[in-house]
């Protein structure tokens, strides 16, 4: 049977609760919507056969059936329709299976009329067409075509359609804030403000305030009034880069803002609404982190309700030349020179070698080829890579090649960094500790030297 042609949005409302499935209507009439209703899961289905919906609001437990039910269907009828579910609170479990499924979003009873007007506006921003945005001439957010990479890659796809929390994990310079940057630009929300945090970059005493902002006179030296993290990103993503290295009190409160989507200024007395996609990254075992009472459980299944892992470098070695011309031909573009071709013997060692900083350590390495190389070709000796069988340190390294004094001593450095930065899984406060510096020396000759 043909569908029934539409004038406006229109919403479809599941619940076998004629009260609630009342308030919803209204509420939605009110914003200026079409509603349709269905009091279970087999009248929703003839109503998603016959009517041209643009969303689906669905009770979690129905008499006939589950809110699930009503996402599988959708998807095996591939109905452009995105759902959103009505669970009872406190089931989070629920919740997160529903994400799963393919729901893009749910809303916990008793539910809050601020909270579900939030979530119509963002969900029929998705039946708009995405607004990509574009990389400059001739780049790619990730080269290859390894089978670890696609994976990851067809995963991004797929998560760009929805509003799931993702967590992404992998190691330190795997291309975490990259994933998390292409997810946001594929979405329906790439016109919006995508924010990233380092979490372990803010002091514990700002850390409040930096993410929910504050009045003039909150506290001393509050001059003027200030957006945190969460209202410069509303609408948009999140992106929270080392979320692991946050203070439990710290997560009590970012646990509560993503639950009731809602924030509250230092020195305010009143909350605001925020809609904001959260996307998390961290190198650390989040789970480990949890089991050593460093992460809260809570916290930690609302985060994870879907894992993206992005696969290190040495595991996608036959991708390893064509990202490395592709890594080149950007420096040499930046720096303004022409440029230079690869020695099949450079090539092969890069190959060979396993990258304990992933791409962001062969940055670091072709930035040096670059300067040391002659201009045309790179050489294997250009790329002063570790040796990768034994592991000897730049202290090997033939008294010829300790000139000039401040290479041969930037080389040293970085590679006793990121010896210490793989002894600690690339836990930048531990690897502080090994090397006897502070953290922010470290972290000023990790920038320093590229490494980060």
């Amino acid at each position: 049977m043909s569908k029934n042609p539409r004038k406006s949005f229109r919403v479809l409302v599941i619940d076998d609760e004629p009260d609630l499935r009342e308030l919803v209507e209204l509420t939605l009439i009110k914003m200026g919507l079409d509603v349709v209703t269905a009091s279970g899961v087999a009248e929703a289905k003839e109503c998603l056969d016959q009517e041209s919906v643009d969303l689906c609001l669905t009770d979690m437990r129905m008499s006939d059936g589950s809110g699930l039910d009503v996402v599988r269907y959708i998807e095996t009828k591939g109905y452009d329709v995105p759902v959103a579910v009505i669970t009872a609170y406190g089931s989070l479990d629920n919740a997160v299976e529903a994400l799963k499924a393919g729901a893009f979003d749910y809303l916990a009873k008793p539910v809050s009329l601020d909270q579900l007007r939030t979530l119509v506006r963002s969900a029929l921003a998705l039946d708009r067409s995405p607004v990509k945005v574009k990389a400059a001439a001739g780049e790619r957010p990730f080269i290859g075509e390894s089978p670890p990479l696609m994976n990851a890659l067809g995963l991004i796809e797929k998560l760009s359609r929805n509003l799931a929390p993702v967590y992404i994990t992998g190691e330190s310079g795997s291309g975490k804030e990259r994933a998390a940057r292409l997810i946001h630009s594929q979405s329906a929300r790439a016109d919006k403000p995508f924010v990233a945090v380092n979490c372990g970059a803010i002091p514990e005493n700002l850390m409040e305030s930096e993410f929910f902002g504050y009045k003039k006179g909150a506290f001393t030296g509050a001059d003027a009034e200030r957006d945190g993290f969460f209202q410069a990103a509303d609408q948009g993503t999140l992106f929270l880069d080392e979320v692991a290295d946050l203070p439990l009190t710290m997560q009590v409160k970012l646990l509560r803002a993503i639950q009731e989507k809602h924030v509250r200024k230092l020195g305010d007395t009143k909350e605001v609404a925020i809609d904001v996609r959260i996307v998390c990254a961290t190198h650390q075992d989040l789970a480990k982190c949890v089991d050593e009472g460093r992460f809260r459980q809570d916290l930690y299944y609302r985060l994870n309700v879907i894992e993206l892992k992005m696969p290190a470098l040495r595991e996608m070695r036959e991708d390893i030349p064509a990202v490395a011309s592709g890594v080149l031909s950007r420096i040499a573009k930046h720096n303004g020179v022409e440029e230079p071709q690869f020695a099949p013997e450079a090539l092969k060692a890069l190959a060979a070698y396993d990258f304990p900083g992933n791409v962001r350590e062969l940055e670091n390495i072709l930035e040096r080829a670059l300067a040391l190389c002659d201009g045309k070709r790179i050489s294997p000796d250009d790329l002063q890579l570790r040796r990768a069988d034994t592991g000897d340190m730049a202290s090997d390294i033939p008294v010829g090649d300790k000139y000039p004094l401040q290479d041969y001593l930037d080389r040293v450095e970085r590679d006793a960094i990121l010896e210490a930065l793989d002894k600690t899984r690339f836990n930048r406060t531990q690897a502080a500790k090994i090397l006897g510096v502070t953290f922010r020396s470290l972290r000023y000759r990790m920038e320093r030297l590229g490494i980060n």
